[in-house]
């Protein structure tokens, strides 16, 4: 299997080198020259495995430069950082929906799905394309990557990595968990700006050829942690294979029935990854894409046309303050025939008017199996209220989004097949967004911690450690640039790390 972009189909590289590029030369993203498949009966053989063979066998499909003992090995030790033995729990909820909890990982989110596993496989990947230069890391956050991109990646010989977070556009748990990293060949910046800004700092770095050279003069390579990466989307996509097993062994679902899978997203990495998993044979219904106020993903699922001139707004779940996704840019490909002069031009036009326009075609397909909604903020406030007080379940508000908009499209269209929720984040990550939305007024005057101790008392659970240890921990990244500033934060960052 070889990998082309989506911008340049005579471009073309393997799994390997994919996955230590990062980004194409062009500005397009890596996709295989075929979607691989799984037979039924293979699926139906996942019906009891454990997390980590599950994985290894979807991702052998897709990275046939590995063996499957050598991806397997690589998931028996990225999954035992987790802090259950089934590492994605599916926990059942009324209506006849299933919530897929992705945030058992050492910091709380779903992004440790697959960044516990790309160090290792960036690590054997620049082993098996003669990579000898020092990778960097470069990564843009909404909040919840960086922070495990910098757990997966700090501290590891032969690599640095930088991250940029749009300052003041993160919860407060989340810029703690980056500002108090440890690690020498780690840094922090925040971006005057939103995350936007800041993704498209990093990709305009991807591309200017300048850098790409200064930095190779001094033995470097740059390489990406985020979701357009390779190494991290296939990881991903283990998991809804895992979601319909566990359905099955429940005895929630008869294999071979379908299900629907909604799923909160911004910059559309984790949906992505569900409909490579409906291509690749999970019997997957309906995807529903769950959008916050920024709900430009939503418009275009309804009309065919991707427009981000709107007014972005800061809300409650950061993670999705996002109006130009790039994960997108795959299903277009796949949307359009594989055309990659068509998505070249719709990328054309993103760059230059802020908007394209689907073909009518590719537009007809995507109504075939994706619907899209979006929830206003005081809709996410009150879909956390009502699942704790119906079902007993505290929920972080990209879950709450998600939860709303499948709420809504099974009372307009009356589905009401068994539903995978992606749960994307612990809720003590947003401790104070979650409270008040709990508790009201009461919460208003406390601190991010004492609402997480006030949901542990009111769960009656308790606050995890990665966010309970931040009280004490000294803040070591101070860093703050412009958005038109990050090339020159970038080198000055890479002058002092080691």
């Amino acid at each position: 299997m070889r990998y082309t972009s989506t911008r340049d189909d005579q471009a073309s590289t393997s799994a390997a080198g994919a996955i230590v590029k990062g980004i194409s030369d062009d500005g397009g993203l890596f996709v295989p020259d075929e979607i691989p498949s799984l037979p039924a009966e293979a699926i139906r053989q996942m019906v009891g495995m454990p997390y980590p063979e599950v994985a290894a066998r979807v991702m052998a499909g897709w990275l046939r430069g590995f063996s499957f003992d050598e991806l397997l090995s690589m998931c028996q030790a990225a999954y035992r950082s987790f802090d259950t033995p089934g590492v994605a729990p599916l926990m059942t909820l009324s209506g006849n929906r299933h919530v897929l909890e992705l945030f058992h990982g050492p910091t709380l989110a779903f992004k440790d799905m697959a960044l516990q596993i790309l160090p290792r496989l960036m690590a054997a990947s620049a082993k098996k394309v003669n990579e000898t230069r020092e990778l960097v890391i470069l990564v843009a956050t909404s909040g919840d990557t960086g922070k495990a991109a910098l757990a997966g990646f700090a501290g590891v010989p032969g690599v640095r990595i930088v991250v940029f977070y749009p300052d003041g556009g993160v919860s407060e748990a989340q810029r703690l968990q980056m500002v108090t990293q440890e690690g020498a060949n780690a840094r922090v910046i925040a971006v005057r700006g939103n995350f936007d800004d800041a993704q498209s700092g990093v990709k305009r770095m991807f591309a200017t050829k300048p850098l790409q050279d200064l930095l190779s003069e001094r033995g470097m390579a740059l390489s990406s942690a985020n979701s357009i990466n390779l190494g991290r989307l296939v990881p991903q996509i283990a998991y809804y294979f895992w979601a319909y097993a566990r359905l099955v062994a429940s005895r929630h679902i008869i294999f071979g029935k379908p299900i629907n899978v909604c799923v909160p997203t911004g910059n559309f990495g984790n949906i992505l990854a569900a409909f490579y998993a409906k291509e690749m044979g999970v019997p997957i219904g309906r995807l529903i894409c769950a959008s916050n106020q920024n709900n430009v993903l939503a418009d275009f699922i309804n009309t065919g046309a991707y427009d981000r001139n709107r007014p972005f707004f800061q809300t409650t779940s950061p993670s999705m303050d996002i109006l130009i996704s790039s994960n997108l840019e795959r299903l277009l490909f796949e949307l359009t025939g594989r055309d990659a002069g068509e998505v070249c031009a719709m990328m054309a036009n993103l760059a230059k008017s802020g908007r394209y326009v689907l073909p009518t075609g590719a537009f007809l397909k995507l109504k075939t199996f994706m619907s899209g909604g979006w929830a206003s903020e005081e809709q996410v406030s009150g879909q956390i209220a009502a699942t704790f007080h119906e079902d007993k379940y505290l929920s972080d508000p990209h879950t709450a989004v998600a939860l709303n908009v499948l709420a809504r499209f099974q009372q307009e269209t009356g589905d009401r097949t068994p539903t995978v929720v992606a749960s994307t984040a612990s809720p003590y990550k947003f401790g104070k967004s979650v409270a008040r939305a709990l508790f009201g007024a009461e919460a208003a005057e406390l601190d991010d911690f004492a609402c997480c101790d006030k949901l542990a008392e009111a769960s009656k659970g308790e606050v995890p450690a990665a966010i309970s240890t931040l009280r004490k921990k000294p803040v070591l990244h101070t860093a703050v640039c412009e958005k038109d500033g990050m090339q020159p934060a970038l080198l000055y960052a890479l002058s002092t790390a080691q």
